[in-house]
């Protein structure tokens, strides 16, 4: 990269209160929100984003998890630390909030910059995660930065004229249990990144016009909860246009392919469940067995499984006898069951 601008300072963050810092925010795209532009965010929508820039709510990334953030929060100086020590390069810290020149919605709230030893500068940022989330720093055996972290990283990068950023992930209590990744600049990656962000921030944002549902129906449906609350039976029905129509005729397509699918699918799963059954009748009452050629085999395992529960008509005996502590300890769950149904015209 050869360009040579220079951030600007937008706010100095080290007495921000966190309401403050939240404004601040939402003046422009942040590195964390970048992925969510990109719709590879594995925590929220554009949708939720968008809410979040117009002040609606903070969307928080995997908020029901809040011990697990206030960890990763805690243990920053410490992952900071464990990356000096492995590297033996030097990181500081400037309390700063920085906006990019030439885009000023673009923005960038560091964890950490780096001295390298040719007098310039990188990107620290800090990961925490779990002993198996550790895979998503792999894939097919070759080391990687995952890539909603990627677009992070590369939303740095455009805003601080940095040409690298490291990222260090924490996933145990040992120093061995750190993870050292980095990136270099990509200008082709950078130049789509900018785009897609000027339009969510111009044509979304800015013209207060909400973006599609465009990410996995799992994440789209955390966010309609989210957002939309609890379902009104009083409400009168939704009248569908052309649009939802042309939804309704692909789920229909998609939902016969199914049907094609799942016949196969049984067959297998009968023949699966006719072999499992030779193989539990060959091992009698053992919960083990092994077959051993000398050069490898097999070890089959069956072995018992408790756990405690209560069946529905003890749950509803306990609701009679002892109603106080039904109160107490028994939750209702709410839930919404999605159907289709061709319809016919009425008979004139």
């Amino acid at each position: 990269m050869t360009q040579t601008y220079q951030p600007t300072v937008l706010v100095d963050t080290e007495n921000l209160s966190r309401d403050e810092w939240l404004t601040y925010r939402r003046l422009g795209i942040g590195g964390s929100d970048a992925a969510a532009v990109l719709g590879i965010s594995p925590w929220r929508t554009a949708r939720d984003l968008y809410y979040d820039k117009l002040g609606v709510a903070e969307v928080v990334a995997d908020e029901e998890n809040w011990v697990q953030l206030e960890i990763g929060n805690l243990l920053e100086p410490l992952v900071a630390r464990i990356f000096e020590k492995k590297t033996g390069l030097k990181v500081f810290k400037r309390k700063a909030m920085f906006r990019h020149p030439k885009y000023p919605w673009m923005l960038a709230d560091l964890d950490y910059e780096v001295e390298l030893p040719d007098g310039s500068t990188a990107i620290l940022e800090i990961k925490t995660t779990n002993y198996n989330a550790r895979e998503n720093w792999w894939y097919n055996g070759e080391e990687i930065v995952p890539v909603y972290y990627e677009a992070q990283g590369r939303h740095y990068m455009a805003v601080m004229n940095i040409d690298r950023v490291y990222f260090c992930c924490l996933y145990g209590n040992r120093e061995e249990e750190a993870i050292i990744r980095h990136i270099d600049r990509d200008e082709a990656y950078e130049e789509e990144l900018i785009t897609l962000e000027e339009t969510f921030w111009h044509d979304h944002v800015l013209a207060r016009t909400p973006p599609p549902y465009v990410e996995n129906g799992d994440l789209i449906m955390e966010s309609l909860r989210r957002w939309l609350g609890q379902s009104d039976k009083d409400a009168p029905s939704t009248q569908f246009a052309m649009p939802q129509y042309q939804l309704i005729q692909r789920y229909m397509a998609l939902q016969q392919e199914k049907g094609r699918w799942d016949a196969d699918i049984k067959l297998i799963e009968a023949e699966l469940s006719r072999v499992k059954a030779q193989i539990i009748a060959a091992m009698g009452t053992s919960c083990s067995a092994v077959y051993d050629t000398g050069d490898g085999g097999y070890r089959v395992t069956y072995n018992p499984i408790r756990k405690s529960g209560i069946t529905k008509e003890n749950l509803e005996r306990l609701k009679e006898v002892h109603p106080e502590i039904y109160a107490e300890y028994v939750t209702v769950q709410t839930s919404r069951r999605f159907n289709i149904r061709q319809t016919k015209p009425e008979a004139a």
